[in-house]
Order: C-alpha cells, then structure tokens, then sequence
C-alpha cells in the first residue's frame, strides 16, 4: 500500500470530484493519506475530510505565504484544532523567501509559535522551505527534541545529511522525476531508507509521464519507480519501506 504522505484534498481543484477521488483510494492501493492545512479554513477543511475518510489523516498549520491572513483570533483556533485526535502533525509551516522576502521576521516568528505548539502535543512538524534553507536549518536546530519532515526538500546535500543526522525524514515527489532533478537525486542517493517519505503535494507537482495534469495520490507509482531506480531496488520494497516510514513518523504504526 502506498502513504501519501502530503496531499492537499482540501484545494479547490478537487471540488468537481473530491469525494469520489478520495474514496477511489483504497481500491487504487493508497493505504494513507495526510492532508496538511495551509491556513485556518484549510486547516479546518483538512481535519473535515480525516473525519470522513478513515484513512485520511490530517496536519494543521499556518503557510508562511498565507501570513497575510493572520489573526490572533485564527491562530487561537488553529491551536484548538491542533488537539483533534486525526490531526497527525503541525504543518504545513516553513520559511519562504521566494513569494515574501520582505517579512522574514515575522515568518520566523511564525515558524517558532507554531514549532512551540507542535513541542506541547508531541506532534511532528511538516517544513515548507523555499529559498530559506539557512534560515530553516538553523531555526529547527534550536530545538533538539523536534521531529518532523522537510516536505518536497529541496536544499543540499550538506543541510540533508545535517537533518538526517538529528533523525529528520525528507519528503520525495513529483520533481524527482523532472529533467533537472539532479541536485533532488543527489540527496535521494545519500538518504538512508529509514528517512525517505513520499508525498504528492496534490494537485501540485505531478510527476512525468502526467507533468501538467492535476496530481492526485495514485501519481505516487512514478515517484516510486523512480526511488527504486535510483536505490536499485524493487518498486514492491519501496512502496513498502515508505509506507512503514510514513507511518513511524506521524505515530500510525497501528493504522
């Protein structure tokens, strides 16, 4: 069974067919699936749809691009909805200097709030960073007890082997199958099999021969392929070990 292990149903690209994709799943080999919210709606949204669908866990969390719909109000609520028991991670959260160069400060204060809240319930954390790699490393550096992943990792080779040192897990997808993934192969050849996840970003990021299409989980048999390639391994034991990965990392050993 294939652990998405990043995929946002929530997104308005699903809504012409949302639930009859998302209960297509099990039938299409995609055991697990975590929804991660980009601000309170979708956050609310996320935990909606784990509620529904019992393979469909959720993340909560406050995107650093969505920072202009902040409220003291929101985050409150946020954080309550941070409790709920389908809710697996706080996430999606990060650093990115791409879209907002101009409010780092108040992204890295952000990042921290929520990182906080993620040490308080014991959950894990799911890091968006773009163009923030010093930034990221050094801000989940401070807090040695966190756990978590860099989803869609896109840094060095170095600050991958910082991470894995500390026991950080780094989320594979569609780009691994593009062109010009050198440096993303790189790191995948480095990475231990124990840390490797794998994660659609749906509808984003769809990989090749689908590039352009909307993404959805099932997409997952190319990224695996891929890993298996490059790991020089069956895609079977891939699928497998990612699936086990997934679930070591947001506590779904049971599910």
């Amino acid at each position: 069974m294939i652990f998405d292990t990043h995929a946002h149903y929530d997104s308005g690209a699903f809504n012409a067919d949302r639930f009859d994709i998302l209960s297509s799943m099990p039938y299409n080999g995609v055991g697990l699936i975590v929804d991660p919210g980009c601000d309170l709606e979708s956050s609310r949204q996320a935990i909606e749809l784990a509620e529904r669908f019992s393979f469909v866990y959720a993340a909560v969390g406050w995107h650093p691009e969505d920072i202009d719909k902040l409220t003291p109000e929101g985050m409150q609520e946020l954080e309550k909805l941070a409790e709920h028991p389908k809710c697996v991670a706080i996430g999606e959260i990060g650093l990115d200097y791409y879209w907002d160069s101009e409010h780092k400060q108040e992204q890295k204060e952000l990042f921290c709030r929520q990182i906080e809240l993620a040490l308080r319930l014991d959950k894990p954390i799911i890091v968006h960073d773009r163009e923030a790699h010093g930034d990221s490393l050094e801000i989940v550096c401070r807090y040695p007890e966190l756990r978590g992943v860099f989803h869609c990792f896109s840094g060095s080779a170095e600050m991958a082997a910082e991470l894995l040192k500390r026991g950080w897990y780094l989320g594979f997808d569609g780009p691994i199958t593009y062109k010009n993934a050198r440096k993303a192969i790189e790191v995948l050849e480095m990475c231990p099999l124990d840390r490797i996840v794998i994660e659609t970003d749906s509808p984003y990021l769809t990989p090749v021969p689908n590039r352009g299409k909307r993404n959805d989980s099932t997409q997952l048999r190319h990224v695996i392929a891929k890993i298996a390639e490059i790991k020089g391994m069956s895609a079977d034991e891939i699928e497998r070990l990612t699936f086990e990965n997934g679930r070591r990392l947001f506590g779904l050993e049971g599910a």
